[in-house]
């Protein structure tokens, strides 16, 4: 393979073939039940909280124990190392991974400032931005990569190695476009107007489906993600 078709296969999804990871049926029994213990019981914005009285911590410090909880679930409950989700160091990735990634970090800030251009200047102008615009960077990408871990990582990972690649990754989108994440979109306004977020939340979401499936890299996925929160839900946080 030359140089730069290692530069430019990932933008379509040819990545070196990585094997599913090998654990026995019982550890997909118990990412089950983390998916469910995470998103069903505690609630993907802890509405357990609310439904026992307990006052709902801030983002800045929710995010960041929710997602360190769902990682020792991982390793110490499924008893899956972090590698066999795709949780690999940058020196472990392929020349292709790396520069998918650095060229898709660049053309999605280039997009997203382009798109978002009258926001970044109002934010800009103000002389404590800083401060304010690090804390929501903090915590909309520890919250994509934390959605990735759990759509991706746990859920498309045990549905693709019981169902075949295909069937796993349709139905863990359907669950994260439908499910207790985004769910709360059909009673904010009218029933109808949710559908087109629906469909915008599915399509991404099948894009992180298949980058995942391909590359095995929840690194790259969850970093994605994250970036995108930082712009669609943080700029309209610091603007409003």
């Amino acid at each position: 393979m030359n140089r730069l078709g290692q530069h430019l296969q990932g933008h379509v999804f040819l990545f070196a073939r990585k094997l599913l990871p090998g654990y026995a049926p019982a550890v997909g029994i118990r990412l089950l039940l983390i998916f469910f213990f995470l998103e069903a019981v505690i609630g993907p914005r802890l509405w357990l909280f609310n439904f026992l009285g307990l006052p709902n911590p801030p983002a800045w410090l929710r995010v960041p124990v929710v997602l360190g909880l769902a990682l020792v679930l991982i390793r110490f409950f499924a008893g899956v190392k972090f590698a066999q989700i795709g949780l690999a160091a940058w020196r472990h990735w392929s020349v292709t991974e790396k520069s998918y990634f650095l060229q898709t970090l660049l053309i999605a800030n280039v997009v997203f400032g382009i798109i978002f251009a009258d926001r970044l200047r109002m934010i800009f102008g103000d002389p404590g931005w800083w401060g304010r615009a690090a804390l929501v960077v903090f915590v909309n990408a520890l919250w994509g990569f934390h959605q990735e871990l759990v759509y991706r990582g746990i859920l498309q990972t045990e549905l693709v190695r019981r169902w075949g690649s295909l069937p796993g990754i349709l139905a863990g989108n359907l669950i994260f476009t439908f499910g207790p994440l985004h769910f709360y979109h059909f009673s904010a306004g009218t029933p109808g107007a949710a559908w087109p977020v629906f469909a915008g939340v599915f399509l991404i979401g099948l894009f992180f489906g298949i980058l995942y499936r391909t590359s095995g890299n929840l690194m790259i996925v969850g970093a994605l993600h994250g970036l995108g929160n930082c712009y669609i839900d943080g700029l309209g946080r610091l603007t409003h």
